[in-house]
């Protein structure tokens, strides 16, 4: 019986889909698996029987990679699981910032008692009034799953769209309408765009790349819109620009004290990927990796581990090691299966960074005596039978 259990609420979906082998238990302690939103899990002691985390979502800034690797816990986001409801707020995003939405249902709310409302609205309504998307220029910083989808929405509403992404995946550049300006220079962006849009991950590189310097070369008037991380943007640059008039809107996803309340900051309260849609199309996904990684040894989106995909184990047995990528490993392994007389079937051996995974499907069980063996090189994290 394999167990898992959830640090925060995870839709019933994604649930529904473990199936009779599976036990949900109330602490990690007892977990071959974890499933995970937000809650904080670098404090945490993870036991040596945890197998694999699963975050449903994409950040993954609340789980210590470097620690789960070292102990050969794989960690798996949903990337992409959540992003037409991302894509569908920017869009929100868009207009809110193009024509004073806001301000004109609070002054429907402030006059509400007003029995002369519907005549005075006719009177007060130019002063929320706005512009059109159609025909502006949206700058879109990053085309990965998000990214691809605002920019093809954006398109279909009349934008001409910058699409800017030095490491565009092949699948990203295959769903990407062709209308789209691939931009090899971001700084062509900030000079040209109306509207500019982040959707990278958080990197050291990414940190704040949108600052003072960049607002500069910016057009006046432009809108810049964040639902990725707040740290991307230097939002205390960006406040300072709003009150000089070179920044017309910051619209952001991510509270905090330093954007909440500014003028022309319109603050929304991280709902991104708060729908139901969203959220059963991120427990889904990260169940089914939890569930091929526990039974068949795969792995499919992790972003601490190499992916790895040997398909349904049908074999006698499949073993899966989780070790350190450093030479002579593979030789090693395939001695002492030679020396036990166990004939491999098929394997594949892939390795991210510092961490490598190997997975054997062999014609006979491993015996006690050949997993002690393999656990006693130097280098291996962990091992395990599938079956």
């Amino acid at each position: 019986m394999l167990k898992y259990t959830c640090l925060n609420p995870i839709a019933g979906a994604g649930l529904e889909m473990f199936g009779e082998n599976y036990e949900k238990v109330e602490t990690i302690e007892e977990a071959d698996a974890v499933l995970v939103r937000s809650a904080s899990m670098h404090d945490m002691d993870l036991p040596k029987n945890l197998e694999a985390i699963a975050r449903a979502g994409a950040g993954v800034n609340n789980i210590p990679l470097e620690k789960c690797a070292d102990q050969g816990i794989v960690v798996f986001n949903t990337p992409g699981a959540n992003a037409n409801g991302v894509k569908e707020l920017v869009i929100a995003g868009l207009l809110l910032a193009s024509r004073d939405i806001i301000g004109g249902v609070n002054w429907v709310q402030a006059e509400r008692q007003n029995e002369e409302i519907a005549k005075l609205a006719e009177k007060q309504k130019k002063q929320f009034a706005g512009h059109e998307i159609q025909g502006k220029k949206l700058g879109i910083i990053g085309l990965g799953a998000i990214g691809v989808l605002v920019a093809n929405a954006a398109v279909n509403l009349g934008m001409e769209v910058y699409g800017y992404d030095p490491y565009i995946s092949v699948d990203a550049a295959w769903k990407l309408s062709r209308n789209i300006k691939h931009i090899n220079d971001v700084n062509e962006i900030y000079r040209e765009c109306d509207f500019i849009t982040i959707h990278v991950p958080l990197l050291d590189s990414t940190r704040k790349m949108i600052n003072k310097e960049a607002i500069d070369k910016m057009k006046d008037g432009v809108v810049i819109l964040n639902f990725a991380r707040d740290v991307l943007v230097d939002e205390e640059a960006v406040v300072m620009a709003l009150k000089e008039g070179k920044v017309k809107k910051y619209v952001v996803d991510f509270p905090n004290h330093t954007t909440a309340g500014e003028k022309d900051c319109i603050v929304i309260p991280h709902l991104g990927a708060s729908t139901e849609e969203s959220e059963e199309n991120c427990a889904k996904m990260a169940v089914q990796e939890l569930m091929d990684y526990l039974e068949n040894g795969n792995i499919k989106n992790s972003v601490n581990y190499p992916n790895c995909d040997m398909g349904e184990c049908t074999c006698t047995c499949r073993l899966a090691i989780n070790h350190r990528n450093v030479k002579n490993m593979i030789s090693q392994f395939t001695r002492i299966f030679g020396e036990a007389d166990m004939n491999i079937a098929n394997m594949v051996n892939k390795s991210r960074g510092d961490y490598a995974y190997s997975l054997f499907d062999l014609e006979q069980p491993a015996t006690p005596e050949v997993l002690e063996r393999i656990r006693q090189v130097d280098g291996i994290l962990k091992v395990r039978v599938i079956k």
